[in-house]
């Protein structure tokens, strides 16, 4: 953009010294052409605005609702595979749903907390991590997945890492 600037200022200032050089008959009332440059607004010179105070209370809520309605979450997933080591099919099942729905609960709270962010950036991670854990919450493959206590452990730190990720680049929960 400098460049481009200074090119269009000595072109200009070429022309200009070209037009009053001119060896023609020229009447004195005719003024040489006025020159015309891209007028560039001054870098501005104002801060960022500091969303610092507001993103640390809007984090300090993802935490609750990581620490709260995941562990809610937690509970109904451990009541479905207690269910499904013992067979119990409808029960499994009711507790599924459940799990679901803490899942399903957790995103529409994150996504409320986090749209009252001062930060567009942080508005924008909130509902991308919402829409993973609604997604999640409605999921059977993800469910199916989970029929010990193991098989839980191996899929739940990626998965929560799957759903909090846009979120906590800027909330550490």
């Amino acid at each position: 953009m400098r460049r481009a600037l200074i090119a269009v200022t000595f072109g200009g200032l070429l022309l200009s010294g070209a037009a009053c050089s001119s060896d023609g008959d020229t009447d004195s009332a005719t003024e040489a052409p006025t020159i015309v440059t891209p007028s560039s607004a001054p870098a501005s010179t104002t801060p960022p605005p500091d969303y610092t105070a507001n993103t640390r209370a809007v984090c300090a809520k993802v935490t609750k609702i990581y620490n709260t309605e995941l562990e809610d979450f937690g509970t109904e997933i451990g009541k479905m595979i207690a269910y499904k080591e013992k067979k119990q099919t409808e029960e499994a099942d009711a507790a599924e749903k459940a799990a679901g729905k803490q899942l399903k609960d957790a995103g529409a709270q994150l996504k409320k907390e986090t749209a009252a962010a001062q930060d567009p950036k942080i508005q924008d991670a909130g509902a991308a991590s919402a829409t993973k854990l609604t997604a999640s919450a409605s999921d059977t493959k993800f469910f199916d997945k989970i029929k010990t206590e193991k098989d839980f452990e191996k899929t739940i730190e990626a998965q929560i890492t799957e759903w909090m990720t846009p979120v906590t680049g800027f909330c550490a929960t």
